[in-house]
């Protein structure tokens, strides 16, 4: 029996715009500022400094870890702030997400930051829908969407992997990880280079496939 629906954020719901703006042209702004440099020597300090870290690391993806880095004196938040007319809800979401919190738990999993997933969600509203929100960087530490974390979000919702239905535009963090711990999981590909019975073009396919499981 399906208990709840997983939906992965940026790139799913949400266009991933917002989170460029302010990685790549916020945070190097803010420096170009600080030291005088030109913008795009700034950028590509910035940038640089980023790959040292790596997407491996915890601190790649803490946006107050580089404010405190890059000594940067605008507030973090101000600078988050700035770029929300960058917000952008795929079209298809609303409505499913309307029909689908009448039949299921809904859950959010993000590997973005609670900052940014609280500036995205509260922005456009889409908050309401999710009865459990996960960042996977924030509150498990974990780098990426790991079979472990899977597993913990499975816990702590106190269900089966069975139970759940899963899906994101990550092949391997939203597809074939969760599938290989047992989640019903589904590969968003809004480009449509991809086919296959697991694989979802819109939000609006995932209806039709949870409709055809839960019977």
């Amino acid at each position: 029996m399906v208990k709840g629906v997983v939906f992965d954020m940026d790139g799913t719901l949400v266009e991933s715009e917002y989170t460029d703006w302010v990685w790549n042209h916020g945070i190097p702004d803010l420096y170009a500022a600080k030291t005088g440099l030109p913008f795009e020597e700034a950028k590509a300090f910035v940038e640089r400094e980023y790959r040292k870290v790596g997407d491996e690391a915890a601190e790649w993806y803490d946006i107050r870890y580089w404010f405190r880095f890059f000594q940067l004196e605008t507030g973090w938040r101000a600078l988050m702030e700035q770029y929300v007319n960058r917000i952008n809800v795929y079209p298809d979401v609303t409505p499913l997400l309307d029909r689908l919190k009448e039949r299921f738990k809904l859950v959010l999993i993000s590997n973005a930051g609670r900052e940014f997933i609280e500036v995205e969600m509260g922005t456009t509203g889409l908050d309401r829908y999710f009865d459990r929100i996960f960042s996977a960087t924030s509150d498990f530490r974990e780098v990426k969407k790991t079979p472990r974390f899977y597993e913990r979000v499975c816990g702590i919702l106190k269900v089966s992997p069975g139970a759940l239905i899963h899906v994101g535009d990550h092949f391997e963090f939203d597809y074939r990880i969760p599938r290989a711990v047992g989640i019903q999981a589904f590969h968003l590909d809004r480009s449509a280079r991809q086919d296959g019975e697991f694989i979802l073009r819109d939000l609006r396919e995932l209806e039709e496939k949870i409709d055809s499981i839960t019977g």
